[in-house]
């Protein structure tokens, strides 16, 4: 492993697979946060379950925490190995006629994500570790109901808080549009199907961002 990072193109690889594996779980986090809409039993019910499972916990939140880790530091790495091959300044090259806005401003949409997962996990994922890890209560209950959603809601009453979500999902957006793309050519998915997976990228990048801004604006006016 460390002898492919050692490259310029083992990076790149390494980096697309990272961002690939947290577009799926993105996705999956927005299927069980999107239930919260339209029944708070099945969204406490799936909460619980992702919160309980031995192989959700030990195994897969481990290995989440640590591709974020990843994605974020060789991100960085990127971008510094970028800046520091370039022999001629960006002005002078006109680099912004060969690449768009998103490409060139992909370490400050990361930056701001990386904002948003550290409130995210003030939010909810330090609690919930204190309330099973520490208080040692896994039941997910409180006064006989179920935690989740009541929670939920209670985090987007404060328009502040929701402003920055809505501001962090615009991020994450632009951050998708061409990142989803970057990742697909890294690992050479270049066929057939490529003008489809284009297709299928900005229908994700629009469509995933938007459904949690709808989320918890959801949340805030009907709390």
């Amino acid at each position: 492993m460390s002898g492919l990072l050692k490259s310029s193109i083992g990076r790149k690889f390494a980096m697309a697979l990272s961002a690939l594996f947290l577009m799926v779980f993105l996705l999956q986090h927005f299927a069980i946060n999107i239930l919260s809409v339209f029944s708070a039993d099945a969204f406490n019910e799936a909460s619980h379950f992702m919160g309980t499972f031995w192989a959700v916990q030990y195994l897969l939140q481990p290995i989440l925490i640590i591709g974020v880790i990843f994605h974020f530091v060789m991100g960085f790495v990127l971008e510094i190995k970028n800046k520091s091959a370039r022999t001629v300044k960006y002005a002078k090259n006109n680099g912004g006629a060969n690449s768009t806005w998103m490409s060139r401003n992909m370490i400050w949409s990361g930056l701001a994500i990386l904002a948003f997962i550290v409130l995210h996990f003030i939010d909810f994922w330090i609690p919930e570790i204190n309330t099973k890890y520490i208080q040692g209560d896994f039941s997910g209950m409180h006064n006989g109901e179920f935690r989740y959603f009541h929670e939920l809601q209670h985090k987007f009453l404060s328009p502040v808080r929701v402003g920055a979500y809505v501001i962090a999902f615009v991020f994450l957006a632009l951050h998708l549009l061409h990142g989803f793309n970057s990742a697909f050519q890294s690992v050479g998915a270049n066929n057939k199907y490529t003008s489809g997976l284009k297709t299928f990228s900005k229908i994700y990048a629009i469509g995933i961002p938007l459904g949690f801004i709808f989320i918890a604006l959801f949340h805030h006016f009907n709390h």
